[in-house]
């Protein structure tokens, strides 16, 4: 699997704002938000319930890995997806980083990735238990 997930009991607005100040906890800001749900209803006239991508960035861990390997900016940043399953169910998918660095052969970048997917998965445990 490419990545884990916590599903939150609340509503979505609150769920984003709860996943990113969890994020912050754990050292990340938000470099982008993506709001899948706006972008399909502008660009196809299509209607989906609530989508974004978060691209969280711990920036130590970011100048290290770049540090490493210049082009590993192709992997980053960590993406975080907050979407509206039903009514008050709401999921929270994160990117396993490790998976992500798997095809680059610097251990230096494995070392970031292992740290970060530490970081992640105490993002995931805290917000499975709000």
């Amino acid at each position: 699997m490419y990545g884990f997930h916590a599903t939150l009991q609340m509503p979505f607005d609150q769920a984003v704002d709860r996943v990113m100040a969890a994020l912050k906890e754990q050292g990340f800001g938000v470099l982008s938000d993506i709001d899948v749900q706006g972008a399909m209803k502008e660009k196809l006239g299509e209607q989906m319930r609530p989508y974004r991508i978060l691209g969280a960035c711990n920036p130590p861990l970011a100048y290290k890995a770049l540090q490493a390997e210049a082009d590993v900016g192709l992997l980053l940043p960590c993406n975080v997806v907050v979407r509206q399953d039903n009514d008050q169910q709401v999921t929270v998918a994160f990117v396993d980083p490790l998976v992500m660095m798997e095809m680059v052969k610097q251990p230096e970048v494995r070392n970031v990735a292992e740290d970060a997917e530490q970081r992640l998965r105490k993002v995931c445990e805290e917000l499975g238990r709000s």
